[in-house]
């Protein structure tokens, strides 16, 4: 069996930048566990198959697809960057003709349009709510040790755990931001979390003007660090239109590779995530 794989960087224009997803676009459907093992192999934060749903349709002219996404552990329920580049896949090399394609998901159907520069997803939003900080504060503890926390929030919905810095603290304090994997894992078992998000207020007066900052851990889905995470921005997106009073935002994910978001916020409860993305690889897995 020959399957062909793309792997490419989303959020950013330039390669080795962004966040890395591996994409197969399938002819067939292939059992779970053969999808797991590739997205091990692939050992990318998020491997996505997508599938044809009309027999009629091909990557070409189809509109509707099936999408699912695997880290190198685990099936998910919602992945941003790796829907960013399935679109890619099909707009850029299996040349679609239509202007939106539709994914059905784990996470209801989520829309990809094409744009001048890169691509906007609807998303769902995923409110967080304010909780006790002393409810989280050994995981607070291990996530952010002793910088002064301005707020600490849940979004039960994706159980993301959003940890809000002062904003006195500068952005160099986040990107040098030290995180144990594993003594994350050691004091977070209940299933209460499965990602923690660190956010900081950005600085909309410098060029190019990012309205908020944040970093993303999810090693309870076997991922240290991820890079670049459009479903964390579910979250972040929500929280920072609220507090800024603002519905389009440009927002930068500072990992060591970086990425770049822009996000609309509707009030139909949906989020609008644009971004671009870099093929950088492309090949056949043989089975």
């Amino acid at each position: 069996m020959e399957i062909p794989v793309f792997t490419l960087d989303a959020f950013t224009n330039l390669p080795f930048k962004g966040n890395p997803a591996a994409v197969c676009p399938l002819v067939h459907e292939l059992n779970d566990d053969l999808y797991q093992k590739i997205a091990a192999e692939m050992n990318l934060s998020e491997t996505a198959f997508i599938t044809t749903i009309n027999p009629a349709d091909t990557f070409t002219t189809g509109s509707r697809f099936r999408l699912r996404w695997f880290t190198p552990t685990t099936e998910v329920n919602l992945c941003g960057h790796a829907t960013l580049a399935s679109a890619a896949v099909l707009f850029q090399h299996k040349k679609n003709v239509n202007p939106t394609l539709v994914f059905e998901t784990r996470s209801g159907e989520l829309a990809v349009t094409r744009k001048k520069d890169g691509f906007s997803m609807d998303f769902p939003l995923n409110p967080p709510t304010q909780e006790d900080p002393d409810d989280f504060k050994d995981i607070i503890k291990v996530a952010v040790g002793n910088l002064p926390v301005q707020g600490v929030f849940l979004s039960t919905n994706v159980k993301k755990l959003m940890i809000r810095l002062s904003d006195g603290c500068d952005r160099s304090v986040l990107t040098g931001l030290k995180v144990d994997a594993a003594a994350l894992l050691n004091v977070e078992t209940n299933g209460r979390v499965k990602s923690i998000i660190v956010t900081m207020k950005g600085s909309p007066d410098c060029q190019p003007g990012y309205d908020f900052y944040s970093r993303n851990f999810a090693p309870w889905v076997g991922i240290a660090e991820d890079p670049v995470t459009g479903s964390a921005h579910t979250v972040l997106g929500s929280y920072w239109s609220k507090e800024l009073g603002k519905k389009k935002m440009l927002a930068y994910q500072c990992s060591s590779r970086g990425g770049e978001l822009e996000l609309e916020v509707r009030d139909d409860g949906r989020i609008n995530i644009i971004g671009e993305v870099v093929t950088v690889l492309q090949g056949t897995i043989r089975i």
